[in-house]
This record gives C-alpha cells, structure tokens and sequence, in this order.
C-alpha cells in the first residue's frame, strides 16, 4: 500500500471511531451504555442491525464465495424479509413492553430461571465464538498487507474495537455504525465499476454477465429441492428464515440494537427497512466477486490467492515443485483466456455452435485449474502442516491489492475494517450485557447498586475481548469464514429459537419440559452435523421443530407448574 492509502486507511478509521466516541461520552447507567436510554431514530436502528450483520467476513469471504461458487449464496437470504415482519409483529413489542435489557430475561418471567440461564449460555458460547471469527477476518488484511504474524493482528484488532466499546457503550457502537455502512456502500459501487473498468475495452458490464453465465457464476437461483444442498431457493426460504429469525429475535447482539429505538414503531421500521436493504446489498457484494472471477478469466490468476503462504513456500525445499505448478497454471490460464476473448465474440455474433465449443473449453480449463491448485494446497500441507489451506478470504482482497489503484485500495481497506469494527463492537456489548444481566446479577449478586453493574459492565467486556481474541487465533483452520460463522449460527439458533416460540405460542408447556427439551435436542442437533445428515441450514428447522414437539411431549410426561406468559 502506498502512503495516500495509508493516510486514507488511518483517517476514514480514526473519523469513524473519534465521532461515536464523542456523541456517546460519559454513559450515566445500564440504561445508558447498554440501551443508549432508548432514544434512536429508526434509520440508526435499520443501519446498527446491518452493521452488525455486516463483519469483515461479510466483505472478504462473500466475494471469494461467490468467485468460487457462484451466486446461489444469495439465496442463503431470501428468507429474511419475512422473518423481519414477524419480529416486528411478535418481538419487538413484547420486549419494549417488558421494558427488558437482554432477550433472556423474557424466558424467566414465562418459564423460569433454568430455562433463563441455559438460553443465555447457548447464546454466549455461539457470539463468543462466532465474534473470534469476525476478529480474524479483518487480521488476514493486515498479516497480507505487512506480513505480521497472525497472533499479533488478531490481538491488535480485537483490541482496538474494544477501547471504544467499553468507553462507549451503545450509543458509541450505533453512531459508529451510521458512519460505517455509508462508507461501505459507497465503497462496493466503487469497488464494482472498477473490476469492469479494468475489463479489455470491448467487454463492456452486459458482456461481462454473460461470461459469468457460460461459466456457471450467475446461477442464483436454484429450484430444487435437495436437503443435501447447501443453497437453493428452499434451503433460503425456510432454513434462511428459522436462521434470521432466531439470529435477529433471540440473538442479543441484534436484540440489542433494535432496543435502542426510541419506540415500538421506530424499532418495527428499522427492522423493516433492514429487511428491504440487506438482500440487494449482499446482491452486490456477490456480484463484486462475479465480476471479480470475470477479470480473472481475461487476465493472470495467482495460482493461490494467499500471498503469505505462497511466499513461504518460495523460500522452501518445495519452492521448485511450486515454481513448476505456477508455470503449468500459467499456460492453463492463456489457455482459459483465449477460449474467453472467443466466447465474448461468440456471443456477440450470436454463433451458438461455437459458444458451446469455447465454453466447453473453459470448463475443462477450469478442471485442469483446480487440479493444479490441489496440488500446491498439498505443497503448503507438507511445507507449514498449520498453514492456511483455503484462499477463498483471500481472493477479494489479493484482487484488490494487486489491480485497483492508490487511495482506493485505502479506502476499500478501511471499509473491510470498519465493517469487523462494528460487529466486534455489538457482539462485545452483547456478550456483556447477558454476562452482567442474566448470568452475574441474576445467579451471584442481585441487589447492588446501578453504578456496580456499570463497572461490572465494562469488565465483562474486557473479559469477554480477551476470549474472542483467543478464539481467532484457531479460526485459519475453518475454511471459508462466510460459511463457518453461518454453520456455527446453526448449530444453536434453531434450538434457541424453539424456546422462545414455546414461550410465545405455546402456553401450556411449562419450564421443565422446555429446559430439557433444550439439552436433548441440543445434543441432537450437534450429532446431525457431526454425520452430516443435511445441509447446514435445514439444522435451523430441525432443532426448532425437535424442541417444540420434544417439549410437548415432555409436557405431557412430566407436567411443570409454570408462570403465566408476561405477554399476556
């Protein structure tokens, strides 16, 4: 990076961080530093959920996904929409009634402490983990770009987010997350008018799409049914909406952001909003990265797209065998192109015959591509045995780096930086306030003053920084981060979910039929993903339906006296 990169890096980040610092200082009380006393409009609401959906990952990971993939992972958000009027019909009020500071605190009031705890617990072990991926997302950029080890970013850039949550509180990661999605959009406009700027001068956007399409990138939508398939329009429609309404009804890092509203309909209208926005946003994200496979197909490819681990391999024994496995990628990839520059006229000459003969070509080229990466993957194995194997996080940023110029690459950089910041940000103040609420003050100390649960607080964001931190420093063996932080998601929220729908709708189940409900379907959500019985959305349905029936049945077994629902 050059030096007005850097300069616009450190100034579009110290901009973000000075502002809601400033418009946020002196936090009074609980209500102050985890609510902001309920006092934003509905577009701070809107733009806070989607920042906190928003990580790095979300910048680094969606491109490379759909560089390698396609697509269909937009389909992974079809079901959102609907799960966000459902929130605004059933969530939203019974928590501003209730007056709550974390969803959890619900579950007592209608069932009972145990019920309290469990939920807070599965939810502290999913964020916790999930927000040490977040974390290391954005520590790739820097371990890239300066060639720092790993362990050193991800302490640096989990460290740097919490100085401003814990000095903060909610009203500093709101107003930092208005900032950050209007740089982010503007950014991925950019990002994309680049990538087909920077296209051969007769291939124009319409062209480009076209290519993706003889090449299998476009396929967005997929009809058919098949559990086994990660991504189709039923897996979005019905795992997608169990895994967002659990993620954005029963998640307190987005529960969080939507209790700051200053009222039942200013809340109802950011959810709304937000349902609107998030899928074309991810729309174009994916299609960066489409179009980003697209310039791929026109000029060289990096063999793999992880610098650092190629670096090292350079100065191995293996560097040969590598050198050699570069060379052969090269020859394959000229080959790829002129079947492209043939297609592109193809297309345009309308010649159906000879767009079946080149795209025939390119897919061959694109086996013999993969074949050849395999093998430096297994270079990489034997040279560094803890290496990071998948480039997939790492194709949009080598994109970047290599091809945009001075000050955008700044500028882009801040904008994958800003994006960890502020989901790093919600999750460190969600796993505080249920640490503090639903675990400290309800089990250990109940009758302290505000000021002490304050402190209590802001200690609790510090311990939970240090174990998200942690956590990062294992997150380089799970592959693509986009997948894994959703798989990890999935693992929890359909049981989580369950529990609240019991709470909501089904009045005759009481606490001890749902608690163990809860631990039973829990374990068998977890052994379905061990033997891959489906793909990882359908975990969302599969838990949420277990529990309910599991429960009922209990219920009957084993009748619980149970408190009346404070919905009512």
């Amino acid at each position: 990076m050059s030096s007005l990169d850097w300069l616009i890096l450190a100034g579009t980040l110290a901009i973000i961080i000075i502002y809601g610092v400033v418009r946020s200082r002196g936090s009074r009380n609980m209500d102050d530093y985890l609510l902001a006393d309920q006092s934003l409009p509905w577009y701070h609401v809107c733009l806070s959920v989607m920042a906190t959906q928003a990580s790095a990952i979300t910048f680094l990971s969606t491109p490379g996904q759909a560089f390698t993939d396609g697509m269909r992972f937009v389909q992974f958000y079809f079901g959102l929409p609907l799960a966000m009027v459902v929130l605004a019909i059933t969530f939203v009020p019974i928590f501003h009634k209730l007056k709550v500071f974390t969803a959890y605190e619900y579950l007592e009031s209608r069932f009972d402490a145990r019920v309290r705890v469990f939920t807070a617990l599965l939810f502290l072990l999913q964020r916790g983990l999930s927000t040490g991926l977040s974390i290391y997302a954005p520590s790739i950029i820097l371990s890239t770009i300066l060639g720092w080890n790993i362990f050193w970013t991800n302490i640096i850039m989990g460290g740097i987010v919490l100085v401003y949550t814990v000095t903060g509180g909610a009203k500093a990661i709101s107003y930092t997350h208005l900032q950050q999605m209007l740089i982010v959009t503007v950014a991925m406009f950019i990002a994309g008018w680049m990538t087909v700027h920077l296209l051969p001068a007769n291939v124009g956007f319409m062209d480009a799409l076209q290519v993706a399409g003889k090449a299998g990138r476009l396929n967005t939508i997929d009809l058919k049914f098949d559990p086994n398939s990660r991504y189709n329009l039923w897996s979005g429609l019905i795992g997608g909406f169990f895994l967002q309404l659990s993620y954005f009804g029963t998640d307190q890092s987005q529960v969080g952001r939507y209790l700051t509203g200053q009222s039942i309909g200013q809340s109802r209208l950011g959810l709304l909003a937000n349902g609107m926005l998030k899928v074309p946003m991810q729309f174009l994200i994916l299609l960066v990265g489409v179009l980003v496979f697209v310039f791929y197909q026109f000029n060289p490819s990096p063999v793999f797209f992880n610098k650092v681990e190629t670096d090292q391999l350079l100065k191995s024994k293996y560097a040969d065998q590598y050198r050699q496995l570069e060379t052969e990628h090269q020859t394959i990839a000229a080959r790829r192109q002129k079947a492209v520059l043939t297609l592109n006229k193809a297309l345009t000459e309308q010649n159906t015959a000879s767009v079946e003969a080149t795209k025939a070509v390119i897919v061959q080229t694109d086996e013999e591509a993969k074949l050849v990466k395999s093998q430096v993957v297994e270079l990489i194995k034997k040279n560094n045995p803890v290496g990071d194997t998948s480039d997939v996080n790492y194709v949009f940023l080598r994109f970047v780096l290599d091809f945009l110029p001075h000050g955008l690459i700044g500028l882009l950089i801040a904008v994958i930086f800003s994006a960890s910041m502020g989901s790093i940000a919600a999750a460190y103040s969600s796993l505080a306030s249920t640490t503090v609420v639903d675990i400290y003050k309800r089990l250990f100390c109940k009758n302290y003053s505000d000021g002490h649960y304050l402190m209590a607080s802001k200690i609790s964001t510090i311990i939970w920084g240090v174990f998200c931190i942690i956590v990062a420093q294992f997150a380089s063996k799970l592959g693509s981060m986009i997948e894994a932080v959703n798989i990890l998601g999935s693992l929890f929220y359909g049981v989580i979910l369950g529990i609240f729908l019991v709470a909501f709708y089904f009045k005759s189940i009481g606490g001890k039929a749902t608690f163990w409900a809860a631990v039973i379907t829990e374990g068998l959500v977890i052994w379905c993903w061990q033997v891959e019985l489906t793909a990882f959305l359908w975990l969302n349905v599969i838990g949420c339906v277990l529990l309910i029936g599991i429960a009922w049945l209990l219920e009957q077994v084993i009748p619980s006296k149970h408190e009346a629902s404070a919905s009512q």
